[in-house]
């Protein structure tokens, strides 16, 4: 298993008018998780588009347990639970408040592609070789 996290300070912009994070920014605070992540074990988004590449999201859910606030710190936890294979990575996700409360869990099950043909393609090796030693068996 591989686990990660990112602090994100809630920006007024993000609140609704209840002064709670509008739910939509979830998915905004998953990719600020996943695109670290990746910078962290040096994979660059930039270099596998270059390289004929993207990665969209295919699914996403998100469950709202306790309501972020403007100028919160979050702390978003992400996890990859289960070594990836075929052209899927399943990310999971949970957000804390500064108090440590549990805020939100979610995933995102992302897709590679090809971006000449936009059909699904492996996993690309270099990423493999960056994944895979966090994972036994």
């Amino acid at each position: 298993m591989f686990e990660s996290e990112v602090t994100i300070r809630v920006r007024y912009a993000e609140t609704d008018q209840m002064g709670y994070v509008y739910y939509g920014n979830y998915g905004a605070y998953y990719e600020v998780a996943r695109t670290e992540t990746f910078r962290q074990l040096g994979i660059s988004y930039r270099e596998m588009e270059k390289a004929g590449v993207m990665m969209p999201v295919l699914e996403m859910r998100s469950k709202y347990i306790r309501p972020a606030r403007y100028d919160d710190l979050l702390t978003v936890k992400l996890f990859l639970k289960e070594r990836p294979k075929g052209a899927r990575i399943l990310f999971e996700y949970e957000v804390y408040n500064e108090a440590k409360e549990l805020l939100n869990i979610g995933e995102t099950m992302m897709v590679f592609v090809d971006m000449k043909t936009g059909r699904p393609t492996p996993i690309p090796q270099d990423i493999h070789l960056k994944l895979d030693p966090h994972f036994t068996g």
